[in-house]
Parts: structure tokens; C-alpha cells; sequence
């Protein structure tokens, strides 16, 4: 009898504490991570600041909101932003790490919190000596053990060996944001890139709305966090001003070496016009700018525009091929050779 067989994917869930006021640990509502209070008050998050060589030492606590136990994988995490949206969040536990995730030593690599109850694991944090300046960003993660069933369950075929069961699975994950600063130049630097126009136009003018979908690369080129700010504008014929707004959906934390694509609608773009737009991005004293030109033109339009293109350009080889006709010189036909006739010998001759 064949043993059946479970292949588990999982995905992980991950909930991390955020910046804003008043202070607040990563919850999810099961479990909470969170640094342990200084002396002073609180904390919402780790804020570190060390030197190239230096190590540090903290705590993070874990807190069990459940009525039963639970277990935990404990690590040190790098951050990152999202590509979707530029969120923050951290590598999983079998990626690379390189900042954070690779200084930081929980004392505890798997923790078990009774119900209702708050375990304390220290931490250590060693900066090596060719660190390089600026901010590192990461979390510690509390990774749950188990596997929480995500669907239902289906007989497998092919893709699951011994004909067993498939399934997909949930892990949940909290994490308590590290901002660590190593000592040195800090350089806040932006770049604006990528800069991309898309027209959404009707069949015919002025029957329906136009609208555009612009989108852009923010890249933080420097090795300090930035808080962006973003203003687009765009002028048409003449220099007239079609749009200038700030944006919104800016990530609020871009991170050292991270880039974002973001996309803008415009409602009510022009329908018929020759324009420029430029994207500029601003955060810290760096300030900088990307444009990309647009024609904005009618389905109609443009189709009328293309049939006069092609028939034109059907006339322009007839005619230049008629004119190469005529230009090629005709060459005359060779004459028949003369036949010989024969004479005819006169009356008088023959006598």
C-alpha cells in the first residue's frame, strides 16, 4: 500500500512594525515582536548606530496572544522595498543576506512562547571592519513553525510522487524593523529614470475620455533611507501647461540600493497634442529630473493619418517607376539584310 504523500508550499505572511507615532509592535494579532523598552520609554522599532568593527548588544521580545503554545524561528532579516509598491520588507530565511541579516545573532534560533506569555531573547549585532557607511536596514523575524492550510487539499497526479496529497500552506511571519547607521560619509543621492507615456485614446475626438498611464523608476543611487517627493509636470504646443501635481503612492522609506516602478494616471489627458513631460523627484538637498516627449493622437486621426501615408507612398514608387521607364533608351531594331534579286536578261541580251 502506498504511503500518501504531502508536498507543502508554503507562503509566507509576513507582518512588520511600522514608523509612524504613537510607538507600536509588529503585530498580527497571534504574536507580537518588539524591542525591549530602554530606560527611557518604549520602543517601536530597533534605531542602532554603530562604527565599521563595532558590536552591539540588544533584546527583542516575543509575545504569545494565544491560549496555546507556539514556536518560533528566530533570525535576523536584510530589508528591501517592494517592486509592486516600494513597501518595506525583508528577505526570507534562505536568501542571501548581507547587511543586517548577516551581523545579527539572535541566542535563541528556535523559541517556544507558552500561552499569554512574553519570552525575552537576546540579540548580537557585529559590524565588520569593511562595512560600508550608512544606513543598513533590517528586522528580527519570529517565523511560526507550523503551517497554516491554505485551500483544500487535492489528490496529486503526475507532480506529487506515490499519487499523494498536494497541498498549499500559509507560514506567518512578525518582525521588529532594525534601522542600523554605520559611521562614515553619508551621501543621500536619487535618480529619476525610465520615464514612460501610455495614451488610452478614443475612436473618434471629443467622443469619450482620454486618459494616460505614466510610469517611472525612482532609484536610491546614495546610502541614506529617503522620504521622495514626487511632482509631475507636462506642457504642450506653445508651452502651455497641461498638468503639474504632486504625487501620491510614494514610498516613504526608499531604501540604499533600491529601486521602485511606479505608475500615475492622468484623467483627461489631452486628445490631440505634441507635449512634454517631466518627472522630478526630490528628498534630502538631491533633487532630479527624467522627461520623455508624447504625441497625443486619436484612433481616427492616426488611421486617417496612416491610410494618407501608405497611398501617397504607393504614388511616389508609381511615379518613380514610370519615370524610370521613360528615362530608359530605346534601342532601334536591327534591319533585315537585303535579298539578292535576280536579273533578268533583256530579249536583245539573250540574242
Amino acid at each position: 500500500m502506498r504511503k500518501p504523500y504531502v508536498l507543502l508550499l508554503s507562503l509566507i505572511c509576513l507582518v512588520l512594525g511600522g514608523t509612524a507615532a504613537p510607538a507600536r509592535a509588529a503585530d498580527n494579532g497571534s504574536w507580537s515582536v518588539y524591542p525591549v523598552a530602554s530606560k527611557v520609554a518604549a520602543r517601536p522599532y530597533f534605531s542602532l548606530s554603530a562604527d565599521p568593527g563595532q558590536t552591539l548588544t540588544d533584546k527583542v521580545a516575543v509575545t504569545n496572544k494565544t491560549g496555546k503554545p507556539l514556536t518560533f524561528r528566530l533570525y535576523a532579516a536584510d530589508a528591501y522595498n517592494t517592486a509592486r509598491d516600494g513597501g518595506f520588507a525583508v528577505r526570507t530565511l534562505k536568501e542571501r543576506m548581507r547587511g543586517v541579516g548577516a551581523w545579527a545573532k539572535p541566542a535563541l534560533s528556535r523559541v517556544t512562547v507558552p500561552g499569554h506569555r512574553t519570552v525575552t531573547v537576546p540579540f548580537t549585532l557585529r559590524v565588520p571592519q569593511g562595512a560600508e557607511p550608512g544606513d543598513h536596514p533590517g528586522a528580527i523575524v519570529a517565523l511560526e513553525t507550523g503551517v497554516h492550510p491554505l485551500g483544500r487539499t487535492r489528490e496529486g497526479g503526475s507532480g506529487a510522487p506515490g499519487g499523494g496529497r498536494l497541498a498549499l500552506g500559509v507560514r506567518r511571519a512578525v518582525g521588529a524593523r532594525v534601522y542600523l547607521r554605520v559611521g562614515g560619509p553619508t551621501l543621500p543621492a536619487l535618480s529619476v529614470e525610465h520615464v514612460r507615456i501610455g495614451h488610452h485614446q478614443p475612436l473618434v475626438p471629443g467622443l469619450g475620455d482620454s486618459t494616460a498611464t505614466i510610469t517611472y523608476t525612482l532609484r536610491n543611487t546614495g546610502n541614506v533611507t529617503l522620504d521622495p517627493r514626487v511632482r509631475l509636470r507636462a506642457r504642450g504646443l506653445f508651452g502651455r501647461t497641461l498638468l503639474d501635481r504632486g504625487l501620491t503612492g510614494i514610498p516613504s522609506e526608499l531604501l540604499p540600493g533600491q529601486r521602485v516602478r511606479l505608475t500615475e494616471a492622468w484623467h483627461g489627458a489631452p486628445q490631440l497634442d505634441w507635449g512634454h513631460l517631466t518627472v522630478t523627484a526630490s528628498a534630502q538637498d538631491t533633487r532630479q529630473s527624467a522627461s520623455a516627449s508624447f504625441l497625443a493622437l486619436p484612433w481616427l486621426c492616426a488611421g486617417l493619418l496612416f491610410a494618407a501615408g501608405a497611398v501617397t507612398g504607393a504614388l511616389l514608387v508609381r511615379a518613380r517607376r514610370g519615370r524610370a521607364r521613360r528615362s530608359v533608351p530605346v534601342r532601334p531594331s536591327p534591319r533585315a539584310a537585303p535579298t539578292p534579286s535576280r536579273r533578268r536578261s533583256s530579249p536583245s541580251a539573250r540574242r
